[in-house]
């Protein structure tokens, strides 16, 4: 995979270039959450127990987590270092208000 950046946003004034490969990365890892999640439904439809329910919710908690730490860890590398080079400061505040969001 190539490290072309590709730009991806519904929001065009905030819009943030990712690589192909974090893309494709986040791609997969969230198609693979969409099939947990769809998988508990189908549990919960067919009466399992809550024992295993429960630790398929979490594992879903612990993926959703992993992406954004994925997306933030990408967030400091790009965005906040970009700012902090350019002399933008108050990036540090936003960066630490998501962080307050993440959890």
């Amino acid at each position: 995979m190539s490290n072309k950046i590709v730009t991806r946003s519904h929001d065009e004034s905030k819009h943030t270039p990712r690589s192909e490969e974090l893309i494709a990365s986040l791609d997969k890892r969230l198609n693979r959450i969409s099939g947990q999640i769809q998988g508990i439904k189908k549990m919960v439809d067919s009466n399992h127990g809550c024992e295993d329910i429960l630790i398929q919710i979490g594992a879903v908690e612990k993926a959703l987590e992993s992406v954004g730490y994925m997306l933030f860890y990408d967030h400091l590398k790009t965005c906040v270092s970009e700012s902090i080079i350019n002399g933008d400061t108050s990036i540090i505040d936003e960066t630490v208000e998501i962080i307050k969001k993440m959890k």
